[in-house]
């Protein structure tokens, strides 16, 4: 059997729908079925109570008894049903005049004085032998003439009542089973019909493919109710072409850094291979292809770590680190290579922060290597970092040349170096930046780029406030 939550959410809706509107027309006619019912009790009520009231006159006005006795026919057709009770008696003795068609008998009651008036309080309920309610009432008479005093009792069996009942009964069975068809079946056609901006929406998505992925839901045909829904759709489909074209370029780049240095080791090889040489020529030829390999090791090794970081998460084992000490410790170690292009490093830096060491050294070295790289011989690249109210700001900065927007929007992409690293040798590969944004994720900070007219080019690293706080209350706690 199919479970309920795998069904059609036509069929569930429209079957749920049913079954609201038979429990409404149910409830509904159950409770018209009983103000029925009381309204008909009520009436026949009234009715035995008048009749009853109408014979207490009419004793009054004749002259004596002997002629109720005389002419008992008469208050028989006057009850107006056969089956109604009307008997006439003298106080304690049995009836002189009985009209009992089913002889049942009456329940023990005390008649209404002749001084009260006969109302409903009086009535006594009662049942037949097969089950139908019987309404009693008793009261006292007395005849004009000579003064006697007689009792009268009365009954209603309420057999026409039962036959309206249960037929209406019926009536409202038959009502409700037919409205909950009825309501399934134009709830099935009305969701089927309502549903079919829905089914165009997945139509169109099954026309998404890695082929065809610039296709878009029409946000503009849908209902109101679908909207955001295929708001949401496109904007994931949005961010999986963007993956998939940032995928597609990153193979790319992989291929192409990958297949330089492996050209390189092939054709050295080969050329070595073509003829035989001496113990210093192969020395120099190993030399050379262990450079190669330990670029291609560098490259896996960073490509790895990008990998770990976007899929499997990093535990990141964090340590308060003096500002100043450490950017002081970067600087002396970029101190060498920097003074080979006449450039000077300086440090402005104050507070602390919580970090990993490793990769807080990895992320700051990176970008001093890529200011040293680009940066104009003879200038200055500044390494600052100090608190601000979103927590520790850590920038380094260099003049060079000025960087377009559209080139600083992918700087931190991966594989991604400017029109001029790409014709020039270098030992980037285009992999340093992104491990910064990859470890600032991993922190949950940020890194931006900023680069004035003049050629003042900012690198940002931001960690946030939470981070600070901890190194705050480690610090009132020691």
């Amino acid at each position: 059997m199919t479970p309920w939550r795998t069904r059609s959410l036509t069929a569930r809706v429209a079957l749920l729908f049913a079954l609201v509107a038979c429990a409404i027309v149910t409830s509904l006619g159950m409770y018209l079925y009983s103000s029925t019912r009381q309204a008909l009790e009520t009436r026949a009520d009234y009715s035995l109570v008048g009749k009853v009231e109408h014979f207490r006159r009419l004793l009054h006005d004749l002259y004596n008894v002997k002629q109720m006795e005389d002419r008992p026919a008469l208050f028989e057709i006057m009850l107006g049903s056969e089956q109604d009770v009307l008997m006439f008696s003298y106080p304690g003795q049995a009836p002189f005049v009985r009209v009992n068609p089913d002889n049942m008998t009456p329940p023990a009651m005390k008649p209404v004085g002749l001084d009260q008036p006969l109302t409903l309080a009086a009535l006594q309920a009662g049942e037949r032998a097969d089950g139908v309610r019987v309404r009693w009432v008793s009261a006292e008479a007395e005849v004009g003439s000579d003064g006697t005093k007689v009792v009268i009792v009365g009954a209603h069996v309420m057999t026409q009542e039962s036959h309206i009942l249960s037929a209406y009964y019926w009536q409202v069975i038959g009502a409700a089973a037919v409205s909950v068809l009825l309501a399934a079946l134009l709830g099935f056609l009305v969701l089927k019909r309502g549903f079919r901006p829905l089914n165009a929406m997945a139509e169109r998505a099954a026309e998404v493919s890695p082929t065809n992925i610039s296709i878009r839901l029409r946000e503009e045909d849908a209902p109101q109710e679908l909207r955001l829904l295929a708001a949401s759709f496109n904007a994931m489909l949005d961010r999986l072409s963007d993956g998939y074209e940032h995928l597609s370029q990153f193979s790319a780049d992989l291929a192409h850094e990958i297949r330089t240095p492996i050209g390189a080791l092939m054709g050295q090889t080969q050329v070595t291979l073509n003829k035989v040489r001496n113990a210093g020529e192969y020395q120099q030829v190993l030399e050379s292809n262990l450079e190669e390999l330990q670029r291609l090791s560098r490259i896996v090794e960073n490509i790895l770590f990008l990998a770990h970081a976007d899929h499997a998460g990093l535990a990141v084992e964090k340590a308060p680190l003096a500002l100043a000490d450490e950017l002081h410790k970067i600087a002396e170690y970029f101190e060498g290579v920097a003074e080979e292009r006449d450039i000077r490093l300086v440090v402005d830096a104050s507070g602390e922060l919580e970090a990993s060491p490793v990769m807080w050294r990895r992320a700051v070295s990176n970008l001093v290597v890529n200011a040293v790289r680009y940066a104009l011989p003879g200038s200055t690249i500044r390494l600052s970092g100090k608190p601000q109210a979103q927590g520790i700001c850590v920038e380094v900065e260099n003049r060079g040349d000025p960087i377009p927007q559209e080139q600083l929007d992918r700087l931190f992409d991966r594989f991604y170096r400017g029109d001029k690293s790409r014709s020039e040798f270098t030992e980037s590969n285009g992999l340093g930046l992104a491990i910064v944004r990859a470890i600032m994720q991993v922190h949950g900070g940020s890194a931006e780029v900023a680069c004035t007219a003049a050629g003042e080019i900012r690198f940002s690293l931001y960690f946030p406030q939470q981070l600070q706080e901890r190194v705050q209350e480690q610090k009132a706690r020691a």
